[in-house]
């Protein structure tokens, strides 16, 4: 029995270590808070979608009425939710104000669409104030116009627009107003064609922007700006180059680490990290699916370099996931996640506590908001 005891000393001593090198996970418990914005609808694709968290815990995303009409909303870290309008956003179906993002401060960047089904850029500040704006250039059709895609620490607010031709172009907005527009080197100049900016996390604090665009062929390539101008244009090894394959982009961090996924030859998904030097490691989650429209989707990393995105299974169910920047992966679901195609949890952003928020899509094809907080194995 002593011998035993001593055996068993020693194997937790030894798990112990390799905890601490990082080459496997503490388990602690997880705290996920479901939350649902006041007017949210009841009905498949009707709901609350967390989209952006800030770095004090607070929430910005939109819901769908029971109209099927969007509606903006912020949620304190105390958890009171407060939904807002922007000025000219449209009431019918397909309609409203969509955020996008929110910076340290509590301003708030998106777009809304109008009675004609055009969108609109705004800028919603932490006292509740709007500003709205379209870059010069964008289209005033359905499906024209410009969207705000991500605000950063100074309010400049990056996004795209897209003109009558509905080609796509991105823009950076200044804090002042002025806008500089944005074309990769190679940005295709056909309809739904162009340069995009990430969502939520697209600008950093000196300015920098990354994003994608589509090619003549429609071929994702990713970019990322530099705050004095220059474009760099990347692709993520392994990704294809048919229709709507290629190499997407979805956050960048402080630090210069770029992060979303590749679709493969095969329409595999694939998340990847790139460091500020270029180096390119792909991320997939244990439990991804490797058929076509299956697979890992990174979607952001935060200041210390831990990802969170989502994977698709076997069945096409969406799953979350966080990776430690030391490259442990964590799977988690939200509480009412349901296990059906096209259903499951999606997260969409963190914060350097390691907050996460989401969505979840339940049994009925309901979206809600979620909010997760976890131990510092997150982080590491």
């Amino acid at each position: 029995m002593k011998r035993m005891g001593r055996v068993l000393l020693l194997i937790a001593a030894a798990c112990l270590a390799l905890c601490t090198l990082g080459l496997l996970p503490t388990v602690h418990a997880q705290t996920i808070t479901v939350f649902d914005a006041a007017g949210a609808g009841a009905g498949a694709g009707q709901g609350t979608l967390g989209v952006a968290i800030s770095p004090s815990g607070a929430i910005a995303g939109f819901d769908f009425d029971g109209n099927g009409v969007s509606h903006g909303f912020l949620r304190s870290r105390s958890g009171v939710v407060v939904t807002f309008d922007a000025p000219g956003a449209g009431t019918s179906p397909g309609q409203g104000t969509i955020c996008r993002s929110i910076n340290p401060a509590g301003a708030i960047a998106g777009q809304y669409l109008d009675a004609s089904g055009a969108t609109h850029g705004f800028l919603r500040s932490q006292n509740g104030d709007f500003t709205t704006y379209d870059a010069p250039g964008a289209g005033t059709g359905p499906g024209q116009g410009t969207n705000g895609e991500s605000i950063n620490a100074a309010g400049e607010v990056a996004g795209e627009y897209s003109d009558a031709s509905g080609v796509f172009h991105g823009f950076l907005r200044a804090s002042s107003g002025a806008f500089t527009t944005i074309d990769a080197l190679g940005a295709g100049t056909g309809p739904g064609q162009g340069t995009f900016v990430a969502t939520v996390s697209g600008i950093t604090a000196a300015g920098a922007i990354t994003g994608y665009y589509f090619d003549g062929s429609t071929v994702a390539h990713g970019y990322v700006r530099s705050p004095s101008g220059t474009i760099t244009t990347f692709d993520a090894p392994g990704a294809g180059t048919g229709a709507s394959q290629g190499t997407y982009v979805g956050s960048i961090n402080p630090k210069g680490e770029i992060t979303s996924f590749f679709v493969d030859a095969n329409n595999v998904y694939h998340g990847y990290l790139r460091t500020r030097e270029a180096v390119i490691t792909t991320v997939d989650a244990p439990g991804a699916g490797t058929g076509a429209a299956q697979g890992t989707q990174a979607e952001n990393i935060n200041s210390i370099g831990t990802i969170v995105g989502n994977y698709l299974d076997t069945s096409g169910v969406n799953h979350g996931f966080v990776r430690t920047r030391r490259g442990a992966i964590t799977t988690f679901d939200a509480p009412d996640a349901s296990t059906g195609p096209g259903q499951g949890t999606t997260p969409f952003s963190n914060n350097a506590s390691g907050a996460i928020t989401g969505f979840e899509i339940d049994a009925n094809g309901v979206f809600h908001g979620f909010l997760r907080t976890r131990e510092a194995e997150d982080m590491r």
